[in-house]
């Protein structure tokens, strides 16, 4: 009797503790985004279509800028407190829908949709005058799909290149479907087949080279994908051309092609060669269109998440967050929303060592929530640091988050604060996928730490091969307030031993 009588008071108690939680924070007005990180706009020349895509800081502290309409254009003072007072100025122009740049010994590089051309001011006068096909080794048919994306230099003075398909479905022509090393001296290395329709490049904190993939055949959802020399990233549109020399130099014989209709990780237990998404990003519910990727290289000058990587996505106009781990030697990880509300559709982003992140924005042939048809936009960490979840990593039994902040830990320990569904996408020849084998698992115990700033969650049915999709209303900081984002995906192609 006693012991229900303890039972019913401790409900009680957490009852009128929750309740307390809610009337404070009804009382008070909640932080957004925008407390945390403030997105501001650069004005734009008057009369100038500023289709803006990829970025490259350069030695003289100005922020180059490359356009969908075949130009590059110098922000002047781009760290300017106020970005609307910084002055565009023109640098080049002429080029083929570059949308990405890399700096090199003097050299602006723009990944051109036919070309790698490299660029100088030998003059001093503000624009290029000197212009170097540094490699034109891939094709071109004409067909709208073609986009090239780049990457920064590698630690081997590397420059790595991901060619769109022709369309959705075929390769027409030359290593179409492929990424291509550029190397110092100019040579074109085919390095990893399987790409479908890239949205950006970049590197992870090891030098780790990723791309974006985006929903399509053999693409049941947008993903980003970790680039592997010699390995197979998932559409064999591409395929003829491990036929060429360079190819069976480099990359060995064609392997054999993913059976239709399967699942990512069936395949991946089944062909050696082939490197499944590293991250899904779940459709709508964290875009449409991933884009560019940028990491936090700033030691802390743009808040707590060093090393972490950022993603865009194109239609929804937004920044996503991205942790990862590796598992049995593969990387995986989750996907946090992290900040919307940029003015156009998110493509280019660019990191900086003074902890300010650029943001290009375009919507022509694409859409975007973003209502402008065009932007150049930064975003600037305020100093003050979001309650989050910092981190998610698999474990053996469950998952360990990890928090910005300490947690209040009755709302932690409480499993009513969560909610925790599975599901996948096919792998197929055909576009896209649903979300399909849903499972719901079930979470035993939340183990809070000792410093309050983690908790193991001990589930029962995790799901190999499966995004963990985890919602956690319910919890509250310390200082009680809930979660800025309150919902994680974490892909799970392996489950820890």
């Amino acid at each position: 009797m006693n012991l229900f009588i303890n039972r019913f008071l401790s409900v009680l108690c957490l009852l009128a503790i929750l309740t307390n939680s809610v009337s404070v924070i009804a009382d008070e007005k909640l932080p957004t985004e925008d407390d945390y990180y403030r997105i501001s706009t650069f004005n734009l020349p008057d009369g100038e279509v500023l289709e803006a895509a990829g970025f490259q800081l350069l030695p003289n502290g100005k922020m180059a800028v490359c356009t969908r309409r075949g130009e590059i254009w110098l922000i002047e003072n781009p760290f300017a407190e106020d970005a609307s007072k910084s002055k565009l100025t023109l640098f080049a122009q002429g080029l083929h829908e570059p949308l990405s740049l890399a700096w090199r010994e003097g050299w602006l590089y723009a990944v051109q949709r036919a070309e790698v051309t490299r660029m100088k001011d030998s003059n001093g006068d503000g624009q290029a005058d000197l212009f170097e096909c540094f490699n034109d080794d891939w094709g071109i048919s004409g067909d709208y799909h073609e986009y090239a994306f780049g990457s920064k230099f590698d630690k081997n003075g590397d420059l790595w290149i991901t060619l769109c398909l022709t369309g959705s479905f075929s390769s027409k022509v030359k290593y179409r479907g492929w990424c291509v090393r550029i190397t110092p001296e100019g040579k074109l290395i085919p390095s990893t087949s399987g790409i479908r329709s890239p949205g950006g490049m970049g590197a992870n904190s090891q030098g780790d080279i990723f791309y974006t993939d985006n929903q399509g055949p053999w693409n049941g959802t947008c993903s980003l994908k970790h680039l592997i020399a010699g390995k197979f990233a998932g559409h064999p549109g591409g395929f003829a051309w491990y036929d060429t020399p360079e190819a069976k130099a480099a990359m060995g014989p064609k392997p054999e092609e993913p059976l239709s209709n399967s699942r990512f990780m069936i395949e991946a237990d089944k062909l050696s060669h082939y490197e499944p998404p590293s991250v899904l990003f779940p459709y709508t519910k964290m875009g449409k269109s991933a884009s560019g990727i940028a990491c936090d290289t700033s030691k802390g000058k743009f808040g707590l998440f060093q090393d972490q990587l950022f993603v865009g996505d194109q239609t929804q106009s937004s920044l996503m967050r991205v942790y990862m781990e590796k598992v049995n030697g593969h990387y995986q990880g989750a996907c946090f929303p992290f900040r919307s509300g940029f003015g156009s559709g998110t493509l280019g982003v660019e990191m900086t060592a003074q902890g300010a992140m650029f943001v290009s924005g375009t919507n022509r042939g694409w859409g975007s929530i973003g209502t402008k048809p065009f932007a150049i936009e930064r975003l600037n960490w305020t100093g003050k640091n979001p309650f989050e979840v910092l981190q998610m990593n698999a474990k053996p039994d469950g998952f360990e988050l990890v928090f910005t902040e300490p947690v209040d830990r009755a709302s932690v320990e409480n499993l009513a604060s969560y909610q925790i569904e599975t599901y996948t996408y096919i792998y197929q020849s055909s576009y896209g996928s649903p979300e399909v084998d849903h499972t719901t698992p079930t979470i035993k115990s939340a183990k809070v730490s000792a410093d309050g700033k983690r908790v193991h969650l001990i589930i029962d049915g995790l799901q190999r091969g499966h995004i963990h999709e985890l919602h956690a209303p319910g919890i509250r900081s310390a200082k009680n307030l809930p979660l800025l984002h309150d919902v994680a995906y974490y892909t799970l192609n392996h489950i820890p031993k």
